[in-house]
C-alpha cells in the first residue's frame, strides 16, 4: 500500500467505514448539550398544563365588559389576586357577574373568567385614568379588592394561553437524531424530562510531535518554533462538539511517543496526532506507529498513505490499543494540519456522535481573483478564501504555502480545485467549503 496514491474520497470513506457511533448513555439535561438523541421523545404532559394569562391584568367575563370605553367604563368588583404558581382564587372562588380577579402573567385563568383585560386597558384600581402598570401586591395589598374600571371590551379567550396550545400528551417533542441544543433542553425541561438518552460527546486527544516545538509563553531558542497545531486542533475538536484534551508536544522519540499515546488511550475515543508522517529521517509518528497493531484484530494498526491532495499529502489512519481506538495522523504544517482536520477528523467526530450529516456545507461561488490560480494536475487543491454570500463570490487569502497560518486565520472557507483542474481563471465557478 505504500506506493498507492489514495484519493481524498477514498481516504475519507475508509475512515468513516471504520468509525462507529458511540454507545448511547442516559445523561442529565445540562450534560446532554451538544449530544444527539437516540430515541424519540414523546410528550407526557400538556404544555402549558393549564389555561393561563399572557398578560398582567384582570380576568373577566365577556358580558361584563361589552361596550366598555374610557367615557363609559365597566366598573367591576375585584375579588382577589391570582399569581403565577397559584391554583386559582382563594377559597376556590369563581369570577361571577360584575366581578374581576387581578391576574399576573403565567397565572392560571380562574374559574368563571373568559378572558384577560390587560392592565393598560384599565385604571388599575386607582379610580383615575388608564394605568401604566400594576401596583406590587406587597406595596398595595388593597389592589386585590375594591373596584377596577375597564376601558375596552375583549373577545372570548383574549390574552389566554390555552392548555396544550404548545404540545399535548402523545405529541412527538423531539425526533431521534436531533441535536440537543439550548432550545431542545428548554423543551425537555418544560415537559418534565430530567434525563435523556443520547450518544455522548466523543473524547478527542490531540498531540503534536516534534523536538522543535516550544509551548506558547516559553522563550524561543535557536531552531525552535511555537506549537500552534495542538491548540488549533483542540479548539477545532471542541468546535465540532467533542470533549478535547490537548497533550503537550512530544519530542522526536518513538518510544516516548508510543508511551504517551498508550497513556492517553484511557480517556480517548479518538486520537489525533500532527507531525511526523512524511518521509524525513525524524518523522517519529511513522516510526512509532507503523508496526503497531491490534493483537486480536486483523488489519489493525496505523496505515500511512499518500493522498492526491494539496496541502495534506501525507496522512495516517488506523486503530490502536485494546479498544481499537481510531487514530488519525495528520501532517505537521499548520495549514495542512487544519485542512486535514476539516476533511477527515471532523467527519469522524460527528460520526462518533451519531450525526446524520457529517460534512461542512458547500456552495458554488464565483472566483474573485486578479489572476489565474495554478493547481497541480492529479491533485485536489484546497485554498483558503473568504466567502461573500450576498455577492456569491469567494476571494483567495494568502498563497498556497502550507505554513501560512496568518492567512488561515483570515479565511472562512476552502476553495476546492478538482484533480483535473490545472488553472482556475478569474470569474470561474468553484466549489467552496464553508468553515463558519
Amino acid at each position: 500500500m505504500s506506493g498507492t496514491i489514495w484519493s481524498v474520497d477514498e481516504h475519507l470513506e475508509d475512515i468513516l467505514a471504520a468509525v462507529k457511533p458511540l454507545e448511547p448513555i442516559e445523561l442529565q439535561l445540562p450534560d446532554a448539550q451538544g449530544c444527539v438523541l437516540v430515541e424519540d421523545v414523546v410528550v407526557q404532559v400538556a404544555l402549558p398544563p393549564f389555561d393561563n394569562s399572557s398578560m398582567d391584568g384582570y380576568a373577566v367575563r365577556i358580558s361584563d365588559v361589552e361596550g366598555a370605553s374610557e367615557e363609559f367604563p365597566a366598573v367591576l368588583t375585584v375579588i382577589g389576586d391570582v399569581a403565577a404558581g397559584d391554583g386559582g382564587l382563594p377559597d376556590g372562588r369563581s369570577v361571577g357577574p360584575g366581578e374581576a380577579a387581578r391576574i399576573m402573567t403565567g397565572a392560571p385563568l380562574p374559574a368563571g373568567a373568559e378572558a384577560v383585560v390587560p392592565v393598560e386597558w384599565t385604571d388599575g384600581g386607582t379610580g383615575g385614568g388608564p394605568a401604566d402598570t400594576m401596583r406590587a401586591h406587597s406595596d398595595a395589598p388593597e389592589g386585590a379588592s375594591g373596584e377596577v374600571r375597564v376601558h375596552r371590551p375583549v373577545k372570548p379567550r383574549a390574552h389566554v394561553r390555552a392548555k396544550g396550545s404548545d404540545v399535548t400528551p402523545g405529541d412527538l417533542a423531539l425526533r431521534a437524531g436531533s441535536v440537543v441544543g439550548p432550545p431542545q433542553i428548554g423543551l425537555l425541561a418544560a415537559i418534565g424530562r430530567s434525563t435523556v438518552r443520547v450518544r455522548p460527546r466523543p473524547r478527542v486527544v490531540v498531540l503534536s510531535t516534534g523536538s522543535e516545538l516550544a509551548q506558547p509563553g516559553e522563550e524561543l531558542t535557536g531552531g525552535r518554533i511555537y506549537d500552534s497545531n495542538s491548540f488549533a486542533l483542540t479548539a477545532a475538536a471542541r468546535d465540532a462538539g467533542a470533549i478535547a484534551y490537548r497533550v503537550p508536544a512530544v519530542a522526536d522519540d518513538a518510544e516516548t511517543l508510543r508511551a504517551t499515546i498508550e497513556d492517553q488511550l484511557i480517556r480517548a475515543d479518538i486520537v489525533v496526532t500532527t507531525g511526523g508522517v512524511s518521509v524525513g529521517a525524524y518523522d517519529v509518528v511513522k516510526e512509532a506507529l507503523s508496526s503497531v497493531g491490534d493483537a486480536d484484530e486483523a488489519g489493525g494498526g496505523v496505515d500511512f498513505r499518500k493522498l492526491a491532495m494539496q496541502p495534506g499529502k501525507p496522512q495516517g489512519f488506523g486503530s490502536i490499543g485494546p479498544d481499537h481506538t481510531p487514530l488519525l495522523a495528520l501532517p505537521g504544517n499548520p495549514v495542512s494540519s487544519y485542512v486535514s482536520f476539516e476533511l477527515f477528523v471532523r467527519p469522524a467526530i460527528l460520526t462518533l456522535m451519531g450525526m446524520e450529516d457529517v460534512h461542512r456545507p458547500s456552495v458554488r461561488a464565483t472566483l474573485n481573483t486578479g489572476e489565474a490560480l495554478p493547481s497541480p494536475s492529479g491533485k485536489r487543491q484546497f485554498l483558503r478564501g473568504t466567502h461573500d454570500a450576498e455577492a456569491g463570490t469567494v476571494t483567495p487569502v494568502g498563497g498556497p504555502g502550507s505554513h501560512l497560518i496568518a492567512a488561515l486565520a483570515q479565511a472562512d472557507a476552502l476553495i476546492v480545485l478538482p484533480e483535473d483542474v490545472t488553472s482556475a481563471e478569474p470569474g470561474a465557478e468553484v466549489e467552496v467549503i464553508l468553515l463558519r
